[in-house]
């Protein structure tokens, strides 16, 4: 199969000017980095949000009893009031291929006093043991030590330390409604602080070791609000919940619900969509800039040919033909850009996310969305949109050609080939 006469000739005036073709095939191609290396900092920050938010406490991944949300009643424990065989329950979600681990607890509301401070805190029972496949608490400690299982210890915020002027070795009254209607009370001992940088978390949870928190609340040792999963691949989350819905149960008449982290945190969904639809916007406006480049370029071109033309249309040849010709040079020309633009890209993309760029000495942590954020721009992989972006450059090229197109196929033969 022979190759098209207009097409060669299109290829082979991008070597008439080499330095022309170049500068904007170098324009281009960057013009491709700056979409692909933008999309992949801001995938970065996207993941590390995800990341962060689920992983300091909540995990990828929560079973319930499908009674349990919204309310979040002491009452709706997984397997009801008579509860389930934990540990055979953490082996099978254990045994789904991508589950890292899993962690039973207990929720409840109640009040942590000091002296005459008095503070409303969420109460969260944890296994020791098991928390840290999970959450990321304890590598948030800084002062003190993890509460011991078994024993009425209780890690808090540092926040929630300052507010009721406690440290490590304190006691706490606590007090909370019970599972059997009665008011439960007892004295802990603060075995440590964490600052996890949520504000929220610092200044209202109590973490706890689950059988001391389930004697405070009256709830047996097989009676649990929560299995907390976490996951090696955050965006998995929906199909793994799906598969442990479909292969876990818990006995009897009781069914477990597992939600994933798009269910029970779609702010963070929704601002994960937010941050990819602007970056179409900057694909739009990146390379709506490029159009002008290469439209520049293809009309310096088919300026400086219009005798080429001018003999081409005078010997026959068809405008049709010449629009392929100029076409077929935007083509080339995108082609090229494309494949430079993939050579500066691929290294930076590396280079940025096993050794990203970080500004927390200037900006320091914040957070968003109810996650912390850390200004550390690491580069995620955007593989789709090397695909779009280079898509979206063929078609800048050809849209910028048009005109060019269009102006070579109105040159007067007669009087350009006369010289006039």
């Amino acid at each position: 199969m022979t190759t098209s006469p207009w097409w060669r000739i299109g290829w082979r005036n991008l070597g008439r000017n080499p330095r022309r073709t170049v500068l904007t095939a170098t324009g281009l191609a960057f013009g491709y980095w700056a979409v692909v290396v933008i999309t992949g900092m801001a995938d970065g920050l996207v993941a590390d949000m995800v990341r962060t938010a689920t992983g300091v406490l909540s995990g990828q991944v929560q079973a319930h009893a499908p009674t349990y949300l919204p309310d979040r009643t002491l009452y709706a424990t997984i397997g009801g009031d008579e509860g389930v065989d934990v540990a055979a329950l953490l082996a099978a979600v254990e045994a789904e291929p991508g589950v890292l681990g899993a962690a039973p607890r207990v929720y409840a509301g109640g009040l942590v006093s000091s002296g005459a401070t008095t503070v409303g805190v969420l109460l969260l029972g944890a296994d020791p043991a098991r928390e840290e496949s999970v959450s990321r608490l304890a590598a948030a400690l800084v002062d003190g030590r993890l509460a011991t299982a078994g024993a009425r210890e209780l890690l808090i915020g540092r926040e929630l330390a300052r507010q009721l002027d406690v440290a490590p070795g304190s006691e706490l009254v606590v007090v909370a409604p019970a599972a059997d209607g009665s008011l439960g009370n007892d004295l802990f001992t603060v075995a440590g602080l964490y600052a996890s940088g949520i504000a929220e978390l610092d200044a209202r949870t109590a973490v706890g070791p689950i059988d001391a928190i389930q004697a405070l609340l009256v709830l047996g040792s097989g009676r649990v609000h929560e299995i907390a999963i976490r996951i090696a691949d955050p965006w998995s989350a929906p199909f793994i919940a799906d598969s442990l819905a479909r292969r876990v149960a818990a006995p009897g008449a009781y069914a477990i619900a597992f939600r994933p982290w798009t269910t029970f945190r779609p702010e963070l969904v929704d601002y994960a969509n937010l941050s990819s639809g602007s970056m179409w916007i900057v694909v739009l406006i990146v390379f709506a800039m490029a159009i002008f480049g290469v439209a520049n370029t293809l009309l310096m071109t088919t300026f400086e040919r219009r005798r080429e033309f001018a003999l081409l249309l005078a010997l026959g040849a068809t405008p049709a033909g010449i629009v392929r010709t100029v076409l077929a040079e935007a083509v080339a020309l995108g082609v090229i850009s494309i494949l430079l633009g993939v050579v500066i890209t691929v290294p930076v993309l590396v280079w940025w996310h096993y050794d990203p760029i970080d500004l927390s000495r200037l900006f320091g942590d914040f957070t968003m969305a109810g996650a912390l954020v850390r200004p550390v721009l690491r580069t995620d992989y955007p593989v789709a949109m090397f695909f779009y972006a280079g898509g979206a450059l063929l078609v800048t090229a050809l849209l910028a050609a048009l005109y060019p197109a269009y102006r070579a196929t109105r040159v007067p033969p007669a009087d350009t080939l006369a010289g006039r």
